[in-house]
């Protein structure tokens, strides 16, 4: 027998859900907006307390609602809300059990590619399945299976709203930690991220990568090309990612790759056609760089990770002469057409020529006693100094170091 208490709690939860039932788009609405305001961060047993232990059946209504309406956009943000609270509370757990029985993951990731859905909503959708990876491994590999990685990614490179991005990269390197039948999907996905237009997305992808390095183990070869790429960007925060994943990727398989790739960049084609993008084409206003432009940004910013690299370590050095990367540097610092592919140029091969005394000599030998007087006097400004016939010897000018010269020094 039950008491008039519990008796009456019963009719109040009945009575709420037939108010639910019967209540159109902006009845529902406004009930939701009620429900996010008295209960969120509540806990299991208070949900429960406030349905008479019923709440799965209000639950139960949200789900169905969702699978009905997502497409269309009805309250999708509040619903998602209400949602995340069931998944949030302490103790929770069954609610997210019941969530993902509907086939909650799948809904959530079919919101992100949607593309007439406002970015807020998607994020909204980004946090639920936070919700659901924080729950543990198995979770995860959910995600996972349900091409989670693809779907994120993509939303990772195509979404306008910083906020939308850092959740994804949060989610993202959830999903590359504690999973590792997955980490390397993971990892590919964002690889694939590289290449997007978007600096921020480029960034938050460098981050992650750099990130999971201690936890995937062997590096796939498809890595170099992207990483290099993204040296082209006109964005310094991009630019310092790449170089800071760089330096983590020295201790894989992949840095003879790396080495060899960032020396190329440095003999950039320099007269090249200048050709402006299609986009500015069609609209004046568009900024967009010309390509020559994009090639001198990539060749300062190997420049400067070449130098980055050869602190950090002596082997490394050793290798990126034998990679003939002081003849490379010579003609970076003899681009009169880019000054900061020569500042950097200039202050790598400073270093160089500091720490192999064959390699002093041989620059020496190439500028000649004056201008090299110049360049160790003031490695960061000497190059201002260069006139078109000093800068055309530079770079016609070849230094061959014999093999294992730098490693005898």
């Amino acid at each position: 027998m039950t008491s008039v208490k519990e008796q009456e709690a019963i009719r109040k939860l009945m009575g709420f859900l037939q108010e639910w039932d019967n209540a159109h788009k902006v009845a529902r609405s406004r009930i939701l907006d009620d429900f996010i305001k008295s209960n969120d961060g509540k806990t299991e047993p208070e949900l429960e307390l406030e349905f008479s232990h019923g709440a799965s059946l209000f639950l139960a209504r949200l789900t169905a609602w969702l699978r009905m309406t997502y497409m269309y956009s009805t309250c999708l943000n509040k619903l998602l809300k209400s949602i995340s609270i069931f998944l949030s509370a302490a103790s929770g757990r069954r609610y997210l059990i019941e969530f993902l029985e509907i086939g909650g993951v799948l809904i959530l990731l079919e919101i992100l590619g949607l593309n007439h859905l406002k970015e807020e909503d998607k994020r909204e959708s980004v946090k639920l399945l936070q919700l659901v990876a924080d729950a543990g491994r198995k979770y995860k590999e959910l995600i996972c299976e349900s091409y989670g990685v693809r779907s994120l990614a993509e939303f990772l490179a195509t979404s306008s709203s910083a906020e939308a991005q850092e959740d994804v990269r949060v989610l993202m390197d959830s999903l590359g930690h504690g999973n590792p039948k997955y980490q390397n999907q993971v990892y590919k996905g964002l690889i694939a991220v590289l290449p997007c237009a978007s600096p921020h997305a480029q960034q938050m992808a460098l981050q992650t990568l750099a990130v999971m390095q201690d936890v995937v183990g062997e590096v796939p070869s498809a890595l170099v090309e992207p990483v290099l790429g993204v040296l082209c960007s006109a964005h310094l925060e991009v630019q310092y990612e790449a170089i800071q994943l760089l330096k983590a990727l020295m201790a894989h398989q992949v840095r003879p790759a790396l080495l060899k790739g960032l020396v190329a960049l440095l003999t950039a084609p320099r007269k090249k056609a200048f050709t402006f993008c299609e986009e500015t084409g069609k609209d004046p206003a568009t900024p967009c760089l010309r390509e020559p432009v994009l090639v001198y940004i990539q060749q300062a910013a190997a420049a400067k990770a070449i130098g980055v690299l050869a602190k950090e370590s002596a082997e490394v050095a050793e290798e990126l002469i034998q990679l003939k990367v002081v003849h490379g540097l010579m003609v970076a610092v003899a681009n009169l057409d880019h000054a900061a592919s020569q500042r950097h140029a200039s202050i790598a091969l400073e270093y160089f020529v500091h720490m192999f005394p064959f390699v002093e000599e041989c620059v020496k030998k190439a500028l000649g006693h004056t201008l090299f007087q110049h360049f160790m006097d003031s490695p960061e400004t000497w190059y201002t100094k260069m006139d078109p016939l000093q800068a055309e010897e530079l770079t016609s000018c070849r230094v061959d170091i014999p093999r294992g010269m730098a490693r005898m020094q």
